[in-house]
């Protein structure tokens, strides 16, 4: 499987937050059967609101989408491994798989930091796959944060 498929579009996602100011996250949901379900990119600053993460709003437009609270068989493609707020979304809603570029040492919540998915408390774990595009999802955050610290 090409799990590199829909990581492109993602990388769009994040670069139009970017141009917005916003943190450079992208989020692509996928249905089973290959149907995008949502994709956006952060709109913290725009919606004034914290929780408005690339991911949480992708799950939240894909669950209305389908008119349902779980997405089984989905997939969630983003460019930055996600925070434990949207790991424990991800696990609410079901998704069968994770798929994100590059890791986040600082706020991170799969591979780093809480570790959401090893908890004995976490309802649903997605089978993850990490790396994907790593180079080029890495290389937005520094540029973006790099700009800033001029």
């Amino acid at each position: 499987m090409d799990f590199r498929s829909h990581m492109g579009e993602a990388l769009e996602e994040a670069r139009a937050a970017a141009g917005r100011g916003e943190v450079p996250v992208g989020a692509v949901l996928v249905a089973a059967d290959g149907t995008v379900l949502a994709r956006t990119g952060n709109r913290m600053r725009e919606l004034h609101d914290p929780t408005a993460h690339a991911e949480m709003l992708a799950i939240r437009a894909a669950c209305a989408a389908v008119g349902s609270e779980r997405l089984p068989g989905a997939a969630l493609y983003v460019t930055l491994e996600p925070c434990p707020m949207c790991a424990a979304a991800l696990s609410a809603a079901r998704i069968a798989r994770l798929v994100y570029g590059a890791a986040d040492p600082k706020s991170g919540g799969i591979a780093q930091g809480p570790r959401v998915f090893s908890h004995p408390q976490c309802h649903h774990v997605p089978e993850v796959i990490d790396g994907i595009r790593e180079a080029e999802s890495a290389e937005l955050m520094r540029g973006f944060f790099g700009a800033r610290r001029l």
